[in-house]
């Protein structure tokens, strides 16, 4: 049986607006659960104008139609117009995703705080950071959140030590091959990490190289039986902008006898045999189709 988790980045007040209910059609539609990671706090999407700077990012917002991704009141959040705050704003929203049966969980508190800055931040501000996201999500949810997957893919030993100290059941902050507890600086941390495993779809679009018309049967090469199988995706993109090209996958991927999960169900499954989990470095490196570096599964001992 070949399996595969969605798991759905919901950066902006907009994607949780119009993104995610349209997702939430969908997935009721086909009867298929995922997991979602809200971001939490202010939507200041416009301040991420100053990756503008950072190599490859101008390559990347070609291939991808900022604007009509995000529209214009979005890139103008936390810039021309105070960022509006998400959970405050849409709490509704994430509360019927949840009651229609999908996992939810934390992307993060300010998305452009976190992705743009975590790294130059203490370990004390990290920590504060993150305790925004877990006040923000009790309120909502009146539970404690389990779950964690890192804006941008923007982790090291501080966040990962916020997460241990959460207690949480387990994360997804990198890019991989297999379920891992990260290790960095000789530091092995207690929450494992269930890495993306594919390609975004905002890495493909647009290469000459991965015509859109071809990308579902590209897809199906790269899901296999007897691997993980992490599909990261966002509300804004396939939620929006692509929602009738993740349609047409996702019948496909049912076509092929694919069977979804959610992230909270595959880390159950995984974690019976807790010990078998190998320790891996947790690495900063690029890659392929986005700008700067991010987390990834490194060697294993």
């Amino acid at each position: 049986m070949t399996t595969l988790c969605l798991k759905i980045d919901v950066d902006t007040e907009r994607g949780t607006r119009i993104g995610v209910p349209n997702l939430l059609t969908l997935f009721s539609e086909l009867h298929i659960p995922a997991t979602f990671l809200f971001s939490l706090g202010p939507d200041n999407t416009g301040r991420a104008l100053k990756r503008i700077f950072r190599p490859g990012f101008l390559k990347k917002v070609s291939r991808t139609s900022v604007i009509s991704t995000y529209g214009i009141r979005t890139l103008l959040n936390g810039v021309l117009i105070p960022g509006p705050h998400i959970a405050k704003k849409h709490a509704a929203i994430m509360r019927d995703t949840k009651a229609q049966g999908h996992e939810v969980g934390i992307h993060c508190y300010d998305h452009i705080r976190w992705q743009d800055g975590v790294h130059k931040m203490s370990p004390a501000e990290v920590s504060a950071e993150f305790g925004k996201a877990l006040a923000s999500f009790d309120h909502v949810f009146n539970t404690r959140a389990l779950t964690a997957g890192a804006a941008g893919w923007q982790a090291n030993d501080k966040s990962l030590q916020a997460y241990d100290d959460a207690h949480l059941t387990y994360a997804s902050d990198c890019r991989g091959k297999n379920i891992f507890f990260p290790k960095t600086n000789n530091t092995i941390f207690k929450t494992p990490q269930i890495p993306t495993t594919l390609p975004t779809l905002d890495e493909l679009v647009g290469r000459p190289e991965f015509p859109e018309h071809q990308l579902i049967d590209y897809y199906l090469s790269l899901i296999k039986p007897n691997q993980l199988n992490i599909f990261t995706m966002h509300a804004e993109i396939e939620g929006m902008a692509k929602l009738a090209w993740f349609r047409e996958f996702l019948i496909r991927l049912q076509k092929n006898h694919i069977v979804f999960q959610t992230m909270e169900t595959l880390a159950r499954e995984l974690l019976q045999q807790r010990d078998a989990i190998p320790v891996c470095e947790f690495l900063q490196a690029e890659v392929d189709g986005r700008s700067g570096t991010l987390a990834v599964q490194g060697d294993c001992a």
